[in-house]
């Protein structure tokens, strides 16, 4: 039997490195963001539709996107973010159950799901644990700079997310908190895996 996991929370905050040690636990990974950059690849039906609504300000040179140009208004305008959201999570949301169900035909044990909307998707009703991985700010402005985000840009986008873990916290089976060094947080994930396994586990 297939172990889904949710994977959820506010940029910066540690969800990429709660995947990566969960596919050394043998875990199929499915990054919600990953397969929007496939659903968005130059000259697609999806590209087409978000240049067709926000124009050609949002138009790459070679048929796709320019995604630093899209990011600057989607994440300055929460009406823009959802007007992009009605376009590309459709094509997003099937190909991701389409890989789901591909992995529970094949037996993987587990299959992890990274989406940053992920309960506004409504998956949790399709998964069997939803985690909310957070830090604390100081953690998450840290993050974000390293990855050479600046500033301004940084507190947009944290700004636009900015009741996200409250709401996840309402259906989350667990928190991981990243906060502190690396072998904390794998200590997190590993436990946090087990009680999950234990949760699964059918009754004898």
């Amino acid at each position: 039997m297939t172990l889904k996991i949710g994977i959820t929370g506010p940029i910066g905050c540690g969800k990429s490195t709660v995947l990566g040690l969960l596919a050394t636990d043998g875990a199929l990974v499915i990054d919600a963001d990953q397969v929007a950059r496939e659903v968005t690849s130059p000259g697609s039906p999806v590209v087409a539709a978000i240049v067709a609504a926000f124009g050609t300000r949002v138009a790459g040179p070679d048929g796709g996107l320019d995604r630093a140009a899209l990011a600057a208004i989607v994440f300055r305008d929460p009406a823009e973010l959802r007007r992009l959201e009605a376009i590309t999570h459709p094509v997003v949301r099937e190909r991701i159950l389409a890989t789901i169900r591909d992995a529970e035909a094949a037996g993987v044990p587990i299959v992890a799901l990274e989406a940053i909307r992920l309960v506004e998707a409504g998956y949790p009703a399709l998964l069997d644990e939803v985690w909310l991985v957070t830090c604390d700010p100081q953690a998450q402005r840290e993050r974000l700079a390293s990855r050479g985000l600046a500033a301004a840009d940084a507190a947009a986008r944290i700004s636009a997310q900015s009741n996200l873990a409250e709401r996840v916290r309402a259906v989350a089976s667990r928190i991981i908190d990243t906060s502190g060094s690396m072998a904390e947080t794998e200590a997190a994930v590993r436990a946090a895996l087990a009680a999950a396994r234990r949760s699964d586990d059918p009754p004898s």
